[in-house]
């Protein structure tokens, strides 16, 4: 973001860059975890590692169009509009897949069953390359 190298150099354009992928990665996670329709943090903590597997998933697959993001735009506010674009593809894939290819994938994550986490992550993280690699078209 270079926008931000006149207010104080690399490191200001860094902290600022850092913090909002942070704030927008935290707020995804948020946003994602009310939309589905179990609840992933207590589903982790019991040791479900289909729910960790698809959350984990869906965290990379929406921080690597960010990255994109960050290495390609010019102005915080820019990086901003991409970093909404991709938290609703990614949500807008996870529902596609639940209504659609995986109907039954609430009570299959909820049972841990992997290979429905597995699917999911995989699903994700195909999303995120493929955003990432549109944004820098």
């Amino acid at each position: 973001m270079s926008d931000l190298h006149g207010f104080g150099g690399n490191a200001l354009a860094f902290l600022v860059a850092f913090v909002a992928a942070g704030l927008f990665t935290v707020a995804f996670k948020v946003i994602y975890q009310w939309v589905t329709p179990y609840n992933e943090g207590k589903l982790i903590r019991e040791g479900n590692a289909a729910a960790a597997l698809a959350l984990g998933g869906a965290l990379v697959g929406y921080v690597l169009p960010l990255a994109s993001a960050l290495s390609n735009t010019v102005s915080l506010i820019e990086f901003c509009a991409w970093a909404a674009l991709a938290g609703v593809i990614q949500i807008a894939a996870f529902t596609l897949v639940r209504m659609t290819v995986m109907k039954d994938v609430t009570s299959r994550i909820e049972k841990g069953e992997t290979a429905a986490g597995v699917y999911l992550m995989s699903i994700s993280l195909a999303v995120g390359l493929l955003n990432a690699a549109c944004m820098t078209a």
